[in-house]
Formats: structure tokens, C-alpha cells, sequence
């Protein structure tokens, strides 16, 4: 039985993006697998894509393909070989980096992160979970890694209906893997870091700000530090400050293995650390970066008011001509009304503010025209004028 798309299907599907929910489709095979798409309407029945398809799922179409040309499994493998051809042009200038970005890279829910010799593997679609074991191959035939782990685990695999594990796929993965980025060493655990082990994501705006940083520096949310090690090249002082004492070992751990000493750890609120220096200018370089408040749309409300707190608050703490690089990762905060907010923390804050530059994503996490939740991540560089 194929897809039957409804005509609010079928808009989505013309503007490319590659989700299509149960409630905009009139018909449904019965089973997972990858089935063909049809419009509704069409007395001609033309094929209109190929899919990944569960319908016991909120996102029941995971597009695979446009167009009446029958989706073969191979068609899979050259979009891995796509991908790794992407990477390879990118010249990236460290060994841990995105190689597979699902949907942007045509590869649906799946997620492949490299850590030196090593790969760690995320997948959320019940309609691929059968094909895994050929992607693997093709990943190992092409780069040839000491070990591949799977971090099957999390909420996506959850509304697939899929179990949660976590198990080496081939060779073997160790508990930690020591990377580099740019001329700094950091050591990543696969097995038990956020997302796969670290946050890959900002890797370019973590060199930018360590270009621009200047005498005593915060680094907020730091986690395992990565922000605060490329601005200890540069400023004469560093604290880090996370919730997680865990974290901040980790960090130390990696500040370490960079023979930099010039470091102090805080394992505290991030607000309640600012509230309680507010008010006092010092600090001259600050990194902002805090995990997703707005996880879902009716979040909003208090994530804007959770960002506006933290923002007027290192803002207050900035020295003249200091620097502020600020983010949020949460989809649904658009880059428009994050700059908004940045605007009503400065005038709360009674600071004059100049914005350095606004940036995402690196781009080995590409964003997809037509799939705006593959654009996720703003940063903001600030400059404080009086």
C-alpha cells in the first residue's frame, strides 16, 4: 500500500521539506519500510518520491527521494559517499567533525560524528534501522576507522518505537578519545558526553572568539571547556563556571593536556554565578553558551525570559570593549527574535552594545533550504562601547 498525501501533504513535499506528519496524509501503508508517494487527487497516479516510512510515528514520511525514478538501497550508499565527499572539501582543520547530518544530507535521523580514528552513530528511523549494517560497511571501506559506536538512545528513538542502547557496531571504541581543533587537545568519552560526546557545532565560533579574546575571561555553561580553551590562548585569566562538578574535572582534564594554568573551575548556577558579580565590569571576554531552553514551541515564553536574564547579566559584567559571544541552539528561536531579545538586555542593562558578527552552524552541520529545523544554532558576537 503507498502514500496517499493530502493537499497540505503535497505542499510540503513541493517546498522540499523532508518531513511529512501523520496528520497531513490521507493514506498509510501499514507497516515500516519504504514505500512510494502519491497526490491524493492524481487519477494518473505519478509516483512522487520515495520514503521512509512509519506510520505508527508523528513524522510518518521521511523523504528519500523526488521524482518518479524507483529508490534503490544504493541510492543510500551514494548519499554517504556524498556526504564524506562534502567533509573532504571542507578541509577542516581538526580530526572530530559532523560526516552524515541526516535530513541535510539526504540520510534521514541519521547522525554520524567522527573523534579522531573513531566514529560515534545516532540513527531515529525505524524505516533505516534495517540498512544500518550497509552504511557501515560503506563507512568502513571509506575510512577505514579503528571502531564504530552507536549511542542508540534518546527521545527520537522513542516516538520510532525503537529500543535504547549503546554498543560498539565494529572494532572497538574507547572511553576516551584525545582530538584536536586547530592547535588545541581535548579528550572526548563517546560513550557517556552530551550528544555524541561533544558539541561539534560550534567548533568555528569557539576559534573566532579565541581570536578575539582579551584579558579575563568567562566561559559560562562551559561543560568540558571547549570554549574556554581557545580563549585561555589569548586572555590572561579563565574561569570556568557549569553546573556539573563532572564536567568541570573533564575540563580541567583538558586544560591539562594544553599546559594552560592560568585556569579557575566554579561548579554553580549560571545565573546565580552572574546575579552574583553583576554588579561589577569584570570580565573582558565572555562565552555564553547555555543548553536548549526552548525545546518545544510552548517553551517560548520562558526561554526568551531565561536567555534575557542571562544576557543583561553578562552584559552588565563586560568591560568596556569587552566581548560577549552568546548563542542558543533552540530551533525555535529564530535568529530575528533572538536579536530582539539582545536588544531589550542591553537597554535593560543601560549598555551601548555593537554587534561583531552573527553566525550558525559550522558547515559540516549544513543547513538544507526548504528544512529550516536544520538551521538550529545562532551565535552573536557583541562588543560593550561604554
Amino acid at each position: 500500500m503507498p502514500v496517499i498525501l493530502s493537499p497540505r501533504a503535497l505542499h510540503r513535499l513541493e517546498s522540499r521539506h523532508p518531513w511529512i506528519y501523520k496528520s497531513d496524509i490521507a493514506s498509510l501503508p501499514d507497516e515500516v519500510g519504504i514505500f512510494p508517494l502519491y497526490a491524493a487527487k492524481d487519477r494518473n497516479q505519478n509516483v512522487l518520491g520515495y520514503a521512509a516510512v512509519n506510520p505508527k510515528s508523528e513524522i510518518s514520511v521521511r523523504m528519500l527521494s523526488y521524482g518518479p525514478e524507483a529508490f534503490q538501497l544504493e541510492n543510500l550508499l551514494d548519499a554517504v559517499d556524498a556526504a564524506l565527499a562534502y567533509r573532504e572539501s571542507l578541509a577542516i582543520e581538526a580530526d572530530s567533525y559532523r560526516l552524515i547530518h541526516a535530513e541535510a544530507d539526504n540520510l534521514p535521523a541519521l547522525i554520524v560524528d567522527r573523534y579522531s580514528d573513531y566514529l560515534v552513530m545516532q540513527s531515529g528511523s525505524a524505516a533505516l534501522e534495517s540498512v544500518l549494517e550497509m552504511i557501515i560497511t560503506r563507512l568502513v571501506e571509506k575510512l577505514k576507522p579503528k571502531g564504530i559506536l552507536a549511542r542508540f538512545e534518546g527521545q527520537n528513538r522513542k516516538l520510532e518505537g525503537l529500543s535504547q542502547h549503546k554498543n560498539v557496531l565494529y572494532g572497538s571504541v574507547p572511553e576516551q578519545i584525545e582530538c584536536y581543533e586547530a592547535d588545541l587537545s581535548y579528550v572526548v568519552n563517546p560513550y557517556e558526553g552530551q550528544k555524541t560526546g561533544s558539541f561539534l557545532d560550534q567548533r568555528l565560533n569557539r576559534e573566532r572568539l579565541g581570536r578575539l579574546s582579551w584579558g579575563r575571561a568567562l566561559d559560562l555553561f562551559s561543560y568540558h571547556g571547549a570554549f574556554g580553551l581557545h580563549m585561555a590562548k589569548k586572555a590572561g585569566e579563565v574561569v570556568c563556571v557549569d553546573g556539573s562538578a563532572r564536567a568541570l574535572e573533564q575540563a580541567q582534564i583538558n586544560m591539562s593536556l594544553n599546559h594552560f594554568d592560568h585556569i579557575s573551575y566554579h561548579c554553580d548556577n549560571a545565573f546565580d554565578y552572574l546575579r552574583s558579580i553583576s554588579h561589577e565590569r569584570c570580565f573582558d571576554t565572555i562565552s555564553l553558551d547555555p543548553p536548549a531552553f526552548a525545546k518545544r514551541q510552548k517553551d517560548l515564553d520562558n526561554a526568551f525570559s531565561a536567555y534575557k536574564e542571562l544576557n543583561l547579566q553578562a552584559m552588565k559584567c563586560l568591560q568596556t570593549g569587552g566581548i560577549l559571544a552568546t548563542s542558543s541552539c533552540s530551533f525555535h528561536v529564530s535568529f530575528d527574535d533572538f536579536m530582539l531579545m539582545l536588544q531589550d538586555a542591553a537597554a535593560d542593562a543601560q549598555r551601548s552594545i555593537r554587534v561583531l558578527g552573527r553566525y550558525g552552524q559550522a558547515p559540516d552541520h549544513p543547513e538544507k533550504l526548504g528544512f529550516p529545523e536544520s538551521s538550529y544554532l545562532k551565535c552573536v558576537f557583541l562588543q560593550a562601547l561604554d
